[in-house]
């Protein structure tokens, strides 16, 4: 069943957009990895959305088409071009070009650190934020849907599970986050738990 962020209990005040800032600017991070030419960098944006109830995190469902991760929960990104002058372009233009948002409602506050993939990619997370009302016109090839889950929900350590599964030859370890009917795992949960040790220390 799907469920409306607006209706929901687990809505979390703990932060907001000045303190996630801080959070963000205070927070060690490992250097950036050494140059590896069988990864492809990528970048993507973990968009808050300022609503009256508390912060929403933005997430899309790509298509089932698609040739890496149909069907799956993300957020909006992906491959740094050569034309992009930096992780936070490729962000930028790609959540333009996936879900309609435009660089100039958004607002950068930081970065998380790079996060590898099982499948070729090293991910730049950019954090950011914007205000409702949102004009959202999502890519209807790459993007089936456009959604957001309370932070809150993400911040509550007893949502995140931790599964395992044999791939490529060997065990591997994911996290995972099912809220209503999505199930948000992988990189996408990868990710939003770097946030989450980020910002709860």
């Amino acid at each position: 069943m799907r469920r409306d962020s607006a209706d929901k209990p687990d809505r979390d005040l703990r932060f907001d957009v000045e303190l996630i800032r801080a959070r963000l600017a205070s927070a060690s991070r490992p250097l950036s990895s050494a140059f590896d030419a069988q990864l492809m960098a990528a970048a993507v944006l973990v968009l808050l959305v300022q609503r009256e109830y508390g912060l929403q995190v933005l997430l899309t469902r790509r298509t089932a088409h698609l040739h890496h991760h149909p069907g799956q929960i993300s957020f909006p990104g992906g491959r740094i071009e050569a034309s992009d002058a930096s992780p936070t372009d490729a962000a930028l233009r790609e959540t333009a070009e996936e879900t309609g948002l435009q660089p100039d409602v958004i607002e950068l506050l930081g970065e998380l650190p790079e996060f590898d993939t099982s499948t070729g990619f090293r991910i730049t997370p950019l954090v950011a934020t914007t205000r409702p009302p949102l004009s959202l016109a999502p890519d209807s090839f790459e993007v089936a849907e456009v959604f957001e889950v309370p932070l809150g929900f993400f911040l509550d350590r007893a949502n995140h599970q931790r599964h395992e599964i044999f791939w490529r030859g060997r065990m591997r370890q994911y996290w995972a986050m099912p809220w209503g009917d999505y199930y948000v795992w992988g990189a996408t949960a990868g990710i939003i738990r770097n946030l989450v040790e980020v910002l709860e220390g």
